[in-house]
């Protein structure tokens, strides 16, 4: 006999702490197992796993430790979201540490940020789990959750500042690789086509062509930073990305999107020197 699958179990609870009697007699863990009806261990997950906040007016961050101190005119938040809170994903792959910053492969599937729903699977609480919490990260610029590939993660907010104008600035290369399916009719094409009424431009060029497979792997430069923007640009040539689900055709039992961020390439922002980084 087969049992129906477990529903997923979405819980938000918000507790103004200026309502709470014997404040200093009680911790967040304890309030919001009252509060919420799950069990001791189930919260203290979700405060690991970012699911939990603590807000001062407008201000408010992930509060992690069950004992943290609580005071007046603030309020605990849950965002319990079973589904979320169980998503794994592989870990990034360091490729270099400079320091102020690092660089990283980043897998299929992490987030390049988290929400209030859950950081556990970002690339910024992955690389700080990595150096056993001891440097704070800064996102500089982001990945499509699907994509994989180079990303830069700051560990100061000197370093975020400068590596964040110089990617705002677009003097960043960064060039990707794309498996699609059939042959590519174009040695080299510049995609000029705006993305949300803003300017978007691609540079593609053919790398290979599998005739085995019937699939061309393509290299793109793209030149400015839209949401997608490789993956709408190959879709309107009707070239759309293998295992694309969002503007392809790929369905459940396709592989994972085929693009890559294999290069960046830039001046330091902070010591003056080229940088080169690229996946084999």
């Amino acid at each position: 006999m087969m049992t129906e699958p477990a529903q997923n179990t979405i819980i938000e609870q918000h507790i103004n702490l200026d309502d709470v009697a014997d404040l200093n007699d009680t911790n967040p863990l304890e309030l919001l197992v009252q509060a919420s009806g799950l069990s001791k261990q189930k919260v203290k997950d979700a405060m690991t796993k970012g699911a939990v906040w603590l807000s001062h007016g407008k201000q408010a961050r992930p509060l992690r430790r069950k004992n943290a101190r609580l005071r007046l005119g603030e309020e605990l938040h849950l965002y319990y979201n079973e589904q979320v809170l169980s998503e794994t994903v592989a870990k990034p792959e360091l490729i270099a540490d400079e320091g102020d910053y690092s660089v990283w492969n980043k897998p299929y599937g992490v987030w390049s940020q988290g929400s209030k729903w859950g950081d556990h699977c970002s690339i910024g609480r992955l690389v700080e789990e990595h150096f056993d919490y001891n440097r704070q990260t800064y996102v500089v610029h982001r990945l499509d959750k699907a994509a994989r590939g180079l990303i830069i993660l700051a560990h100061n907010k000197e370093a975020a500042a400068a590596l964040s104008a110089m990617f705002a600035k677009r003097t960043v290369e960064k060039h990707y690789l794309a498996w699609v399916k059939g042959h590519f009719p174009h040695q080299s094409i510049t995609i000029d086509k705006p993305i949300d009424k803003k300017p978007a431009k691609s540079i593609v060029t053919l790398k290979e062509y599998d005739a085995d497979k019937d699939r061309s792997l393509l290299s793109v430069q793209i030149l400015t930073g839209r949401k997608h923007q490789i993956r709408i640009h190959l879709a309107s040539q009707g070239f759309p990305i293998i295992g694309d689900r969002q503007y392809g055709n790929a369905d459940a039992d396709s592989p994972d999107l085929q693009l890559l961020a294999y290069r960046l390439i830039f001046q330091c922002p902070i010591t003056g020197n080229q940088k080169q980084y690229q996946l084999e």
